[in-house]
């Protein structure tokens, strides 16, 4: 299915850093697209080019060559260069379907920097999308042609979860989605650690925290269940496991990761 909805499409980056790597992996080795229908620009060459020969993606010159190549547009620089970037190739932009994914740059800031009628969408991705199992938020208000939208999907969703959202909540989509893998990371390694401390391998504490992460949220999300009643149903009366919870509750895990969104929210 993945490979029969790309068919065709040439997909170019301009900015290709982490995200844009991320996500350009995704696509490569989910064999949704294949390397030789990514084009990408960036501030430096030399360092694109070894970037891009990973994926088999194409180093282009400049964003004006990407474009060219392309049928549609990831821009993915930095928030701040957006406008800079995307002021001497307005025109061109003009004919593409854009996808941005720069933080904080939404629906109105594109309609006032970009030509009138272009067509563009704002979205949020993590880093998971590197191996098929990220998200993008996209925010609800866009020019995009029912037919961009579809294709889009039809890119993004074999290595992504697509969740559409009102402008408004981009910024707290953000920072769960898009800065809670580092909180998983933290969550991940903390586990490795008690689990070195009572004798298991770094190796082997690591690979059982990280499945027993992707089991529980695999669970979750092809269930539905809550997630309070998916920890009910390990702690058994009097049982281990509600010993831990009781701990985790005494040293304020709750309150610390939801401090942690708002110090997001505020910063």
């Amino acid at each position: 299915m993945a490979h029969e909805a790309s068919a065709g499409v040439e997909l170019g980056f301009i900015g290709f850093g982490n995200m844009a790597q991320a996500m350009a992996r995704g696509l490569v080795e989910s064999g949704t697209l294949p390397g030789s229908r990514i084009h990408a620009c960036a501030a430096h060459f030399d360092k694109l080019q070894a970037a891009t020969a990973r994926f088999g993606a194409n180093a282009c010159a400049d964003a004006r060559q990407v474009i060219e190549a392309s049928d549609a547009i990831i821009l993915a620089v930095k928030p701040h260069l957006v406008k800079q970037v995307t002021e001497p190739v307005r025109d061109l932009l003009a004919d593409k379907a854009v996808i941005s994914v720069a933080a904080g740059c939404d629906f109105a800031f594109y309609e006032e920097i970009l030509t009138p009628g272009s067509r563009h969408l704002s979205t949020i991705p993590n880093t998971p999308i590197a191996v098929g199992a990220g998200i993008i938020a996209c925010e609800q208000r866009h020019s995009l042609t029912p037919d961009d939208v579809q294709a889009f999907e039809r890119l993004f969703s074999p290595i992504a979860l697509i969740e559409w959202m009102d402008g408004a909540l981009l910024p707290t989509a953000t920072a769960i989605a898009g800065c809670g893998p580092a909180f998983a990371a933290m969550f991940l390694e903390a586990l490795g650690d008690a689990g070195v401390k009572h004798g298991l391998s770094r190796q082997a504490a690591y690979r059982l925290a990280a499945q027993m992460m992707a089991g529980t949220a695999k669970l979750h999300l092809e269930t539905g269940e809550h997630p309070g009643s998916m920890k009910d149903a390990v702690c058994s009366p009097g049982g281990t496991t509600i010993k831990g919870v009781a701990a985790l509750e005494k040293s304020g895990l709750r309150g610390s990761v939801i401090g942690a969104v708002d110090a997001i929210k505020q910063a």
